[in-house]
C-alpha cells in the first residue's frame, strides 16, 4: 500500500502512547490507525486527531500496520513525525 510507505522514515513513532504525545506536542504529521483495533484502545487517538484537525488513515489490520512499522507485532497507532 502507497500510503504505508511514509513509514519507512525513521522520523515516527508506534503504538498508542507514543502516538498520543507526539500528537499532544504537535509533532505529528500524518497518523495511522488500525481498522481491527479494539475502539476503546484507539478512541482516545482518535479524538485527539480531531482536535488537532489531522484526518487519521485506516490501515485494514493492526498486523499490517505492525509490519509497515518494520516491527514482528501488531500495531494500532503509528504517526510520522515533523522533521526537525
Amino acid at each position: 500500500m502507497r500510503l504505508l510507505e511514509k513509514l519507512k522514515t525513521p522520523y515516527k513513532v508506534v503504538g498508542i502512547k507514543q502516538t498520543k504525545a507526539a500528537i499532544r506536542d504537535g509533532k505529528a504529521m500524518t497518523i495511522y490507525i488500525a481498522d481491527d483495533a479494539d475502539f476503546s484502545v484507539i478512541s482516545d487517538v482518535i479524538e485527539l486527531c480531531r482536535g488537532a484537525g489531522i484526518e487519521p488513515v485506516r490501515v485494514p489490520t493492526l498486523k499490517e500496520l505492525g509490519r509497515a512499522c518494520g516491527i514482528d507485532v501488531p500495531c494500532a497507532a503509528a504517526a510520522v513525525l515533523k522533521r526537525p
